[in-house]
């Protein structure tokens, strides 16, 4: 599916054009000292990287998620939607201001376990959905300054004896495929012994529906996606999500590593969302008010979220 360019928020971020035009000027005259002072229209000859890809292309490629709500998900009408994807689609406007061209935009499919290869060898220009960004990935991608932060937790079906991981004990418990929960709950198994049979599942959803059915005790993964899927699916009042918190996962949009020009652009353009408030406002647009369905998330912007957002708003220092 392809979606033409100039998203809704282009005009929020076009800002950032001239910082990364100013970038690759300074760049040039460092390079040629004695030729004449390069135009803003000769800027784009000196893009490399994914910028020069995607002026070359006219089209950004984004991998979205197919059941990460409130971040990245289908709409009714089988359109992706969402927290991040809103903001990818300010990143894209941040692009064509950089290169000083319009994109068209695909949107390709990717899951928990394909998400980190599509990005690496070039599949997807963008990972729209929600990736903790940690060392270990970091090693082979790179991410935008964090845009939520969320922790492990267990989704159970209410009345369930399991009352906290000490609970799981002998039980069947789900994670998704290519999670930093995976990790989470088997580091905690291990360290409590408690002999949990883990079964792993392809995607969000897949895992949510074993819990719905009886085929597994528990689901473990980010608690906002946990509260995503159960307003999603109206089912607030069959499911619970318990308290304890058994990792921290600081979400990022995923990108090329070694990629200075667009680092830069991204870098950029949040600074920007963070500074007009932009941030705040798709926040409350995705998990205060009404999903497609009529439900919502309801859950306010965290101390923590709030301080990471006003921090990112502030200009470093010229």
């Amino acid at each position: 599916m392809k979606v033409q360019a100039h998203p809704p928020l282009a005009g929020r971020v076009s800002r950032v054009a001239f910082v990364t035009v100013a970038l690759l000027l300074a760049a040039s005259a460092g390079r040629a000292q004695d030729a004449t002072a390069p135009t803003v229209s000769s800027a784009p000859a000196q893009l490399s990287g994914t910028l020069a890809k995607l002026r070359n292309s006219g089209t950004v490629t984004l991998g979205y998620r197919e059941s990460s709500v409130p971040f990245s998900f289908l709409s009714p009408r089988k359109e992706p939607i969402g927290y991040s994807v809103e903001l990818c689609r300010a990143l894209v406007a941040s692009i064509e201001d950089a290169i000083n061209k319009s994109l068209t935009m695909r949107w390709v499919p990717v899951t928990a376990a394909s998400r980190i290869d599509a990005v690496e060898s070039g599949q997807v220009d963008l990972e729209c959905g929600s990736t903790t960004s940690n060392l270990e990935r970091q090693k082979r991608v790179a991410f935008s300054p964090t845009i939520f932060v969320s922790g492990t937790r267990l989704m159970v079906r209410k009345g369930s004896p399991v009352t906290s991981f000490r609970d799981l004990a002998g039980k069947k418990v789900v994670v998704t495929a290519g999670t930093t929960n995976e990790k989470a709950l088997r580091d905690l198994d291990a360290r409590f012994k408690l002999g949990m049979a883990i079964i792993v599942s392809p995607e969000h959803s897949q895992s949510f529906e074993m819990v719905a059915k009886g085929q597994a005790d528990a689901f473990a993964t980010d608690d906002v996606l946990l509260a995503g899927l159960i307003a999603q699916r109206g089912a607030k009042s069959e499911f619970t999500v318990l308290g304890d918190e058994l990792s921290y996962d600081p979400y990022g949009i995923m990108f090329r590593k070694n990629d200075p020009q667009l680092a830069k652009v991204v870098k950029d353009a949040f600074q920007i969302l963070a500074e007009d408030g932009e941030m705040e406002r798709q926040y409350k647009r995705w998990f205060l008010r009404k999903l497609p369905n009529g439900e919502s998330i309801d859950l306010p912007m965290s101390a923590q979220l709030t301080s990471i957002i006003e921090a990112m708003a502030v200009k470093p220092a010229e």
